[in-house]
């Protein structure tokens, strides 16, 4: 397990919100699709499926991080670009939002 003080690859700090899904935080999928909006700065980590507003959580960066390290990669992923994979296997692939 990564180590909080030592490792954290964020410029935003551990306890910033993000969005993400009862899928991941509970029923534990994983997290195939992270997005790095534009308009704020938020994050999103998603499962690449279908996203229903009753199973939005927001938990802090940290939480997301310690569930799975691999997001770390992507902690330089500019504002209103998306990362995203085919499964936890696979490397990250990134883009502008929109673009592809």
């Amino acid at each position: 397990m990564p180590s909080l003080a030592d490792d954290w690859p964020f410029d935003d700090p551990p306890n910033v919100a993000v969005v993400t899904t009862r899928d991941v935080t509970e029923d534990k999928v994983p997290i195939l699709f992270v997005s790095h909006d534009r308009d704020d700065g938020a994050w999103q980590f998603l499962t690449g499926g279908p996203v229903l507003e009753e199973n939005a959580r927001v938990v802090a960066l940290r939480r997301i991080w310690l569930l799975d390290p691999s997001v770390g990669q992507l902690a330089d992923l500019p504002m209103g670009w998306q990362a995203f994979r085919s499964s936890p296997l696979d490397p990250w692939r990134k883009r502008p939002r929109g673009a592809g």
